[in-house]
């Protein structure tokens, strides 16, 4: 468990004296009335309960709402009917055709010869009908067997594909998600400590106009607050984008408050993360490495495909046919019954060009699978790596922050007793906030690193989301989750 130290802005209350004479050293200039309103209205402000927008709620959202997982469904159901469709191969094929014939036709049946005394026999001009049900039945066809195996596979790899998107989806919301409370964050420390920046200004101008100060410190301040503002717009241009990029995921444009952190006592992290190969072990259920087995059993059945044109195929044919036509001759009703065997012989070196196109494709497949269990398992010792680092970094943090804090009180109590001067406590209070954006920074990346680990074996879920929402509300004391 890493915890930080207790930590509040009570200290911003400034007296300052900018002494410029030795003699001058115990006179302190008097803040006014409405600087200490304001700044009891900043050290207020913090204490208010910050409401975070519900991580799982919002990935619920981008479920129903992200257009690219709604194409990926719909690919998913188009898929799904090659297994029918395969199903039909093996399955009786029944076709009917029927066709309307007129004919004039001239020559000896139809017109006769006088010369030989030969008679007409047939008409010249007929009308004729015909009609056909024909049925065929594959009793053996290895290849439309196969052809199953293929429709199955890629259903299996169309679900594990669907999988995939919905999980890159989980990591960008949740990266968006994070990015904007980390800004929002950020705007609340660079706010503070804009208007405790503003506080310092104008005690230095009221120590300059005094007599008792100097201009180099009140220009040092006012740069110092210029330097704020500066930041405090980064950062909203930040939280604009990440909040920009949810509305895009989820179709709602959350609200993060840009209210600075509380206390960073209630940060609380699992430090028992476990051993290494163990989360190595379980690589094998990341997503993309399944998917890219599934891949490789739709080349294997594809294969075995391309293979099976070698073998004959053995078809009954059933047909009923009824032909009705003015020439008595051409009429006729016919019931017809085979069975027809097929042995492919030669086709040019098709099949054999085939059958080793399928094989190479077998083989890359392989080569990607072995590709991705590659890159599962760098991920998991990236993000392990990453998780323990930032566990060391928060804990170096917590130390530079209360250091930090007790060197700013020295600094503002010297400056006071004219041992220090108005440099020293700038510098201080920077260092201070700067160290505490780092500490809310260092927070967010542990949470990405956490659902990039879960992700990385195959076991992220929302609950994992509900932890990392969370984690990032215990950062303020007085922080609640919105539910």
């Amino acid at each position: 468990m890493t915890r930080t130290t207790p930590f509040n802005l009570s200290a911003l209350v400034l007296a300052v004296a900018l002494l410029s004479q030795p003699a001058l050293a115990q006179s302190d200039v008097t803040a006014d009335d409405q600087a200490l309103t304001e700044l009891e209205a900043l050290a207020n402000s913090e204490s208010q309960p910050q409401t975070l927008p519900s991580l799982p709620e919002l990935f619920a959202r981008a479920l129903r709402h992200d257009s690219d997982l709604t194409r990926q469904r719909y690919e998913l159901d188009a898929t799904q009917e090659e297994v029918p469709m395969a199903r039909s191969q093996l399955l009786p094929q029944i076709s009917a055709t029927g066709g309307y014939l007129w004919q004039d036709s001239t020559n000896i049946q139809t017109v006769g010869d006088e010369d030989l005394g030969q008679p007409a026999t047939r008409p010249g001009e007929i009308d004729e009908t015909y009609y056909q049900v024909q049925l065929q039945q594959p009793l053996f066809s290895l290849e439309r067997w196969r052809k199953m195996d293929v429709a199955s596979a890629q259903v299996s790899a169309a679900e594990l594909q669907l999988a995939v998107v919905e999980q890159e989806l989980a990591i960008q919301v949740s990266e968006a998600y994070v990015k904007a409370y980390l800004a929002a964050q950020r705007s609340g420390l660079l706010e503070a400590q804009q208007k405790s920046l503003d506080l310092q200004v104008r005690q230095a101008s009221r120590a300059f106009d005094l007599g008792v100060g100097n201009r180099v410190d009140l220009l040092e301040a006012q740069s110092r607050y210029d330097q704020a503002v500066s930041d405090a717009v980064e950062a909203e241009n930040e939280l604009d984008n990440a909040l920009s990029e949810l509305e895009r995921l989820t179709g709602v444009m959350p609200e993060f408050q840009s209210s600075a952190p509380g206390e960073l006592t209630t940060v609380t992290l699992n430090n028992d993360i476990g051993d290494p190969e163990a989360w190595i072990a379980r690589t094998n259920q990341n997503l993309n490495v399944l998917y890219a087995s599934e891949e490789q059993q739709v080349v294997q059945a594809d294969s075995s495909v391309r293979r099976s044109g070698y073998y004959p195929e053995l078809n009954l044919n059933l047909s009923y046919s009824d032909r009705v036509s003015d020439d008595e001759l051409r009429e006729s009703e016919d019931y017809r019954a085979s069975v027809e065997l097929s042995v492919p012989i030669y086709r040019g070196g098709y099949t054999n060009a085939s059958v080793r196109q399928g094989e190479k494709r077998i083989e890359a497949g392989l080569a990607a699978l072995d590709n991705e269990r590659n890159l599962a398992i760098q991920e998991v010792r990236q993000r392990i790596r990453a998780l323990n680092g930032g566990e060391r970094r928060l804990e170096a943090l917590n130390q530079a922050i209360s250091s930090s804090q007790l060197f700013l009180d020295a600094a503002e109590r010297g400056e006071q007793l004219g041992l220090r001067d108005l440099v020293d406590v700038l510098d201080a209070r920077a260092s201070l906030y700067d160290q505490r954006i780092q500490y809310v920074d260092t927070v967010g990346n542990y949470a990405l690193d956490t659902l990039a680990l879960h992700a990385a074996v195959g076991s992220l879920e929302s609950e994992d989301l509900a932890r990392i929402m969370a984690l990032l509300a215990s950062m303020s004391t007085s922080a609640q989750v919105a539910r």
